[in-house]
C-alpha cells in the first residue's frame, strides 16, 4: 500500500499556489508517493496542481475530488490533460458528484439522478482523455467534440464512489475510487469487495483518506476531530458509511493515538485492500504535527 499526502490545508484565506508548492516539496522530499488537493472553495485544483507538476518532480499528483455538475466533460477533459502535459503525466483525476445540498443551492443545478449524471459524464470524459471523439446525447449531458494534445497521456480517473451502484460504475469504467471517511470495516465488507467483484480481472486502485494523528493524547485529538470534521457527519452520503460502520461520527474513524495505534490503523487499511492511503495530517501542535510525519515517513 503506497501512501500519500492530502493537502488539506490548502483551504481558506492562508492558501496559496505558493503554499501548495511548498507542501508538495516536502513531501516529496519526505519521500511520499503523491499528493492530494481537494476542489473546494479556494484554491483550484487542477490548476494547482499543473504549477505544481511543473515545479516539484517525482512525486504523483491527484484530486480528491473534482466535483462533476460546474464542469462541462470537454472542459475537465482540457484542464485534466493540461496538468497531465505540465506535469510529465503524474496526474490521477478524482471526480465526484459532491451533494444536493452544494450542486443545488450553490450552484442551482439539479441532482436529480445522480448515478445517471455520472453514467453519462463519464461516457463522454473518459474517450476525451484518450485522445478520442466524444458523442453523447444523453439525458443530462451532451458532449460533441474531441480534443488535440502531443505530450498528454490519458490520467487514471478515479471516482469518488460510495453506494453500490457508483462503485460498479466506477468499476467498469475507471481504475477505481478514492474514498473520504470511510471506514475499514466498510472498506473491507463493502467498498472493495463491490469493486473488485464489478471489474472482474481488471486491477483497481482504492484510494482512501482519512485524518490521521500521533499524539498522547487520543480523547483530545478526537475532540478537535469531531469539531474540524463535524460536517462530514451531517452529509448524507457520508453519514451513510459512518452509518455501516457504526460510527457515531467522524472522529470515530479518525486514525489517532499513539505511534503503535496509528500503525495499527494505517495496516487495518492495508488488510481491508486499500492500494494508497492519503494521510489527512491534523493536529493540535506542533509536536503533533511532527510525530505524525515522523510516523508516516516509517511507513513508506
Amino acid at each position: 500500500m503506497r501512501i500519500g499526502i492530502f493537502a488539506g490545508g490548502l483551504t481558506g484565506r492562508s492558501s496559496s499556489v505558493t503554499r501548495a508548492i511548498e507542501v508538495a516539496q516536502q513531501a516529496a522530499d519526505d519521500g511520499f508517493a503523491s499528493l492530494w488537493v481537494p476542489q473546494i472553495f479556494s484554491v483550484d485544483a487542477l490548476t494547482t496542481l499543473a504549477v505544481v507538476g511543473h515545479a516539484v518532480p517525482g512525486i504523483q499528483l491527484g484530486t480528491a475530488v473534482v466535483p462533476t455538475y460546474p464542469r462541462h466533460p470537454i472542459a475537465l477533459a482540457q484542464q485534466a490533460l493540461t496538468v497531465q502535459s505540465a506535469s510529465g503525466g503524474r496526474l490521477t483525476l478524482g471526480i465526484g458528484l459532491s451533494h444536493q445540498m452544494v450542486i443545488e443551492n450553490m450552484y442551482g443545478y439539479s441532482f436529480e439522478k445522480p448515478l445517471r449524471h455520472m453514467r453519462e459524464y463519464l461516457e463522454a470524459l473518459m474517450p476525451l482523455l484518450r485522445g478520442e471523439g466524444a458523442s453523447i446525447s444523453g439525458e443530462a449531458v451532451t458532449a460533441h467534440a474531441a480534443l488535440d494534445f502531443a505530450d498528454a497521456p490519458a490520467p487514471d480517473v478515479l471516482v469518488a464512489a460510495l453506494g453500490p451502484k457508483m462503485l460498479e460504475l466506477a468499476a467498469t469504467v475507471t481504475a477505481g475510487t478514492i474514498t473520504w471517511m470511510t471506514g475499514p470495516v466498510t472498506l473491507a465488507e463493502h467498498t472493495v469487495p463491490t469493486l473488485t467483484k464489478a471489474a472482474g480481472s481488471r486491477p483497481m486502485r482504492v484510494v482512501t483518506a482519512l485524518p490521521v494523528c500521533v499524539t498522547d493524547d487520543a480523547a483530545g485529538a478526537r475532540e478537535l476531530a469531531a469539531k474540524a470534521f463535524e460536517v462530514y457527519g451531517i452529509l448524507p452520503s457520508y453519514r451513510a458509511m459512518l452509518d455501516r460502520e457504526g460510527a457515531d461520527g467522524p472522529a470515530d474513524v479518525a486514525i489517532i493515538g499513539d505511534e503503535a495505534a496509528v500503525r495499527d490503523g494505517v495496516d487495518r487499511l492495508r488488510q481491508a485492500g486499500v492500494t494508497e492511503f492519503a494521510a489527512v495530517e491534523f493536529h493540535p501542535g506542533d509536536t503533533e504535527s511532527q510525530r505524525t510525519r515522523e510516523l508516516l515517513k516509517s511507513l513508506l
